[in-house]
């Protein structure tokens, strides 16, 4: 053997040469032996093995519209595209808004300013919830202004939530309550406010403590719009009831102060949980306008947990029965937008914050 040799050592797994230094280590390696192990028994078939996960070839998903749909239909299946990037988004979007909920989650929608879309909002984000959840969903008016929200579903009652109040002595089951409530057909139930504004502005915290506890026993979702006014008795009540708020702003300079001292206000109050986990409503956004709305979103991403910016509709206008299928595409889509950013707050937990009294 050459001195050469002598410095080297071939390693027989892999024919390379190695420093004859390292021969201990990969004589170590190459004497453990592996861990006994028991050899398990033979799997018995069994009928539980006949699932569409196992059986069943994988197949991609055609699209549900437009022209991949089309060509996946006139090719008799052959040819399958698959869905586009923004079908996939929308399939995306309704996973989120489908979040399972503990109990009842309870959602106020908030502004300092009449006139923003309070109502409006509250309305599709609670159809847009209904027609795509399979629990329930309820909008109960807190607007002690008399509230206009039952106007905007068909009438189904002329209850309102003084009388449900009046008789929740007797309300035990579902079907109990559904005599005090008005349902669309997304599935979408509401509870109206009184017509006359001296009887809805007699309701108290209490009051609302009272029929949201009558309602969370049926309901697994509670949107609840509000009045002008945070430092009024009713909209103190339900502030202190919410698990999560959305904030609304119309796409103006007054408008988006008033909607940021509202935060303001709910820090100083504290609500600053709230505040923390809140969705900001940018609603009937036009696209051109004097306001730079890009930098009005980003104040509020600032200081929100998401922001949305809910495109004007001509629908919606008018303040009559509103419906999904009736907005334009892109509205429909940013109240999808809308719902999904609550869910993301379903897991979220107040703690000792939640029904302080």
């Amino acid at each position: 053997m050459t001195p050469h040799d002598s410095q080297l050592l071939v390693d027989e797994r892999d024919e390379l040469p190695v420093p004859l230094g390292d021969r201990p280590r990969l004589q170590q390696v190459s004497t453990e032996r592996a861990p006994h192990r028991t050899a398990e028994p033979p799997r018995r078939p069994s009928a539980g093995d006949f699932t569409s996960e196992r059986m069943l070839r994988a197949q991609a998903e055609p699209a549900r519209g437009g022209w991949r749909r089309l060509l996946f239909q006139l090719s008799g299946g052959l040819v399958n595209l698959g869905p586009s990037p923004t079908e996939l988004r929308e399939r995306e979007l309704i996973a989120r808004v489908k979040a399972p909920v503990t109990g009842c989650r309870r959602i106020a929608i908030v502004s300092r300013k009449g006139g923003v879309g309070k109502t409006t909002t509250t309305l599709m984000l609670g159809h847009t919830f209904a027609s795509l959840r399979g629990d329930r969903v309820i909008a109960l008016d807190g607007n002690p202004d008399a509230g206009s929200l039952a106007y905007r579903v068909r009438r189904e009652t002329t209850n309102t939530i003084m009388s449900l109040l009046a008789h929740r002595n007797e309300i035990v089951r579902y079907a109990d309550i559904r005599a005090y409530t008005n349902q669309a057909p997304t599935r979408l139930e509401v509870v109206a406010a009184d017509d006359d504004p001296r009887i809805t502005d007699a309701l108290r915290e209490q009051d609302f403590h009272t029929a949201v506890e009558l309602l969370e026993v049926h309901y697994n979702l509670v949107c609840m719009d509000t009045g002008t006014g945070v430092l009024e008795s009713a909209a103190k009540g339900i502030l202190q009831l919410a698990d999560q708020i959305v904030v609304v702003t119309a796409p103006s300079l007054d408008s988006a102060r008033t909607a940021s001292s509202t935060l303001d206000w709910l820090e100083r109050n504290g609500h600053a949980g709230l505040v923390e986990g809140a969705v900001a409503v940018i609603n009937a956004a036009r696209p051109k306008t004097q306001i730079e709305l890009d930098r009005v979103e980003q104040h509020f991403a600032a200081r929100c947990r998401a922001v949305v910016r809910i495109p004007w509709d001509p629908h919606l206008e008018a303040g009559a029965e509103s419906s999904l299928e009736q907005l334009k595409p892109p509205t429909r889509n940013a109240y999808l937008e809308l719902a999904a950013a609550v869910a993301d707050g379903f897991t979220s937990d107040r703690g000792p914050e939640r029904r302080s009294p």
